[in-house]
This record gives structure tokens, C-alpha cells and sequence, in this order.
């Protein structure tokens, strides 16, 4: 295996591990800027306010994504263990 089929292997489980986390911090940034809007419009300036919904909105989406997140995850590692077996 040379040095460019490692580096392709690389960017293509940091290009997973972006699409795989996607969904939840994208639903993070909309309900936090929600949150903030919503204090900033009530004037209630309370720093834990936004880790409860923040948490249970990630996890909803989590529990949505959950099949994509597998098959995405799945496929890459398909690869890999393809790539062991034939020996490259």
C-alpha cells in the first residue's frame, strides 16, 4: 500500500466522520441561534437555558439519522475490510 492509497484512505474516513456528524451539528447551531434570539428578545440572559433543549433536540436527530449514520459508517468500513482482504 503506498503512501497516497493511505492518504486517500484517510481524507475519505475524515469525509465520513464529517457527513456522519452533519445532522446533529447543524440541529445544534438552529436551536441554539433560536435560543439566543429568543433570550435576546425576552432579555433573559440564563447561561444553562440552551443545554437542555440543545441536548434533547441532538438527540432526537440522532435517534432520525440513526439508519443513515449506520449505512454510512457501514460502507466505509465495508472498504476497508475489502481493501485488507485483498491485501491493497
Amino acid at each position: 500500500m503506498t503512501g497516497a492509497e493511505v492518504l486517500d484512505i484517510a481524507r475519505e474516513g475524515v469525509w465520513v466522520l464529517i457527513i456522519a456528524s452533519l445532522p446533529m451539528m447543524l440541529v445544534g447551531l438552529v436551536v441554539g441561534v433560536v435560543i439566543a434570539l429568543f433570550q435576546a428578545l425576552t432579555q433573559i440572559q440564563e447561561m444553562t437555558l440552551v443545554f437542555v433543549p440543545k441536548i434533547i433536540a441532538i438527540f432526537v436527530t440522532m435517534l432520525i439519522a440513526l439508519p443513515f449514520l449506520g449505512a454510512t459508517m457501514s460502507g466505509y468500513m465495508n472498504r476497508i475490510i475489502d481493501m485488507i482482504i485483498v491485501g491493497g
